[in-house]
């Protein structure tokens, strides 16, 4: 039917047997009708998909945070933890302002790099990504230090309450991880848990100086 379809489209009499008995004039639609069918055959061949390339070294370790989020256990904790030290240094060279810029330096880099990383693995959120809890940590620290000095009580505090507010997810942190997708979901969410954190922080320690030196 097809062959007898190109024939009269090519305007020449159509004979199933025109090739055995090689009838002039057939040569073209019968060539047609080969490649016809050929396209047919190729587009109802199932599509490869090649498996995700790898991500490279410098996008794996800057998303796992030097590979603290290879961590089995609690992979977002232990990003945290690492933050840490680089908090304590970038507030030792340059206070609290430095600490913020840093913060924001790394969330805009980690848009990038948490982006790559997923698209790499094939995955929307990968567990194993923390840079985004890097960014999130040092916003909380910085802010809190803005007011009260580096120590113990301000560190495990802002510590705490960043690892609480990052697994609560306050509004809009939740809506954010839930509808923004690629680096900028990745990484927003834990900035606006920074924020919350930093917030209750602050809130904490002042009506704790307040209680503690009221008569």
């Amino acid at each position: 039917m097809a062959g007898k379809t190109l024939a009269i489209i090519a305007g020449t009499p159509y004979d199933a047997d025109a090739r055995a008995s090689g009838i002039p004039g057939m040569a073209a639609p019968r060539f047609v009708e080969g490649l016809f069918e050929k396209a047919v055959s190729l587009s109802n061949r199932p599509t490869v998909t090649p498996p995700p390339a790898p991500p490279g070294p410098a996008v794996r370790w800057l998303a796992t945070w030097f590979g603290s989020g290879l961590s089995p256990i609690a992979p977002g904790t232990a990003g945290s933890l690492a933050a840490l030290p680089f908090a304590w240094g970038l507030n030792g060279w340059g206070g609290p302002w430095l600490l913020l810029a840093g913060a924001l330096a790394v969330f805009a880099l980690g848009i990038g790099v948490s982006d790559a990383y997923g698209r790499a693995v094939g995955r929307r959120d990968p567990a194993e990504v923390v840079i985004d809890e890097v960014a999130g940590q040092w916003l909380t620290l910085g802010l809190v230090l803005l007011v009260f000095p580096w120590d113990a009580v301000s560190l495990t505090l802002g510590f705490l309450a960043f690892r609480v507010a990052d697994i609560v997810k306050p509004w809009p942190a939740r809506q954010i991880d839930r509808t923004t997708h690629g680096g900028v979901g990745i990484m927003a969410d834990d900035m606006v848990a920074g924020v919350y954190a930093a917030a209750a922080v602050l809130l904490g320690l002042t009506a704790l100086e307040i209680w503690i030196v009221a008569p």
